[in-house]
């Protein structure tokens, strides 16, 4: 499954599975682009692994389109193109609707949705028209049709939202050659996911998965490596969910 001479636009690369994926499509020979927002070290960290031969950090808020606009100007003037682009940066707090707020509510919608959409929006004249374009969102296992996460509204309308625009850009983006999917982790063991659990809530999710574990980023880094590359050319408009068989 080798990725060598493709160039990947990761945004939240720094950490977590934005981070595990950068270091699993280097290692399968790919170049690097990860964006970060505010943790320079982290991405440095990154980038000195994989080599700043092969890897370039990129400071940028990934829910503001003008500095959608420089991240993808960097990209494109080191690499020369964009192959992959994998919109990773999220937010997920922790809200009922009797605690939802308005401030909330854009910051979710304009982290989890807007950035991404207009990301691929920008990316897309970079990529080749050889058939080997790939976007890879980030959606959720924990907005399946059997349950949804308590108290965690706003973040699974995102990530709903985020469904649909898979379906909708993998008709849209087909005559590209360009393939659109996603990756949906369930319970997954990253800083974002343990912010503001209680030990009891990450105990009570821990018993629901038939593991009695949660997924790592490596784990859900290696799904996001196969939908960048030559074998998932055939695979466009799905949500892959990578959760252990844990439906949430």
């Amino acid at each position: 499954m080798s990725l060598q001479g493709k160039v990947i636009l990761i945004t939240g690369g720094s950490k977590g599975i934005g981070r595990a994926t950068a270091e699993r499509v280097a290692a399968d020979g790919a170049s690097v682009v990860i964006n970060y927002l505010s943790d320079s070290k982290a991405a440095d960290e990154v980038v000195a692994k994989i080599g700043a031969d092969r890897a370039l950090a990129v400071q940028a808020d990934a829910s503001k389109i003008p500095d959608i606009e420089k991240l993808v100007a960097a990209a494109v003037d080191k690499f020369g193109k964009i192959d992959v682009v994998m919109p990773n940066a999220g937010i997920m707090g922790m809200h009922d609707l009797a605690h939802a707020t308005e401030a909330a509510f854009d910051a979710h919608f304009n982290l989890n949705v807007k950035g991404p959409l207009f990301l691929v929006q920008k990316v897309v004249p970079h990529m080749p028209t050889t058939g080997s374009g790939r976007v890879i969102f980030v959606s959720t296992g924990l907005n399946t049709a059997t349950g949804v996460l308590p108290a965690h509204l706003l973040y699974v309308a995102t990530k709903g939202a985020v469904d649909q625009m898979v379906r909708a850009l993998s008709k849209d983006l087909a005559p590209k050659g360009i393939t659109v999917n996603a990756v949906a982790p369930g319970p997954t063991g990253t800083d974002l996911f343990y912010h503001g659990k209680s030990e009891q809530v990450l105990e009570m999710l821990r018993k629901q998965s038939p593991f009695g574990r949660f997924g790592e980023p490596e784990e859900i880094a290696g799904v996001a490596a196969f939908l960048a590359g030559e074998d998932s050319k055939w695979v466009s408009g799905q949500v892959l969910r990578v959760n252990g068989a844990n439906m949430v």
